[in-house]
């Protein structure tokens, strides 16, 4: 068993506010790199709102003592008609992001398995 996780959060494995941020911005980065997802964050009307939410979310998701002061998740995915391969190519941009900024295995796959979990609030809501 890996005490680091058992005695850390996945908030402090990611690298607390800092790494989540950059993280964050290298998966946004990644977004408007991806020609399946690009058209939606180039076309965004404040790329940066969307970012700062995402590292709110992240923070105060994994442990951290951040707020989220964005919507619900299947608020904020409503009606934008996310599909599966969209949402599968976000998470593959997350995954790359997370293994870029040094994340080990096993944490990135605690943490894809709660973006997985999240599916149905952003998948065709």
């Amino acid at each position: 068993m890996n005490t680091t996780a058992a005695t850390t959060t996945l908030y402090e494995r990611l690298g607390r506010r800092e790494g989540i941020t950059r993280i964050t911005a290298d998966l946004m980065k990644n977004h408007l790199a991806n020609p399946l997802v690009n058209a939606r964050y180039r076309n965004s009307e404040d790329l940066a709102r969307v970012e700062r939410r995402a590292v709110e979310f992240f923070c105060a998701g994994t442990g951290g003592p951040e707020v989220y002061t964005g919507q619900d998740m299947v608020s904020t995915h409503k009606g934008m008609n996310i599909n599966e391969q969209e949402f599968m190519t976000v998470i593959d941009d997350a995954m790359d992001a997370l293994q870029k900024n040094g994340i080990d295995d096993a944490t990135r796959n605690e943490v894809l398995a709660i973006l997985w979990s999240m599916r149905r609030e952003v998948i065709r809501v």
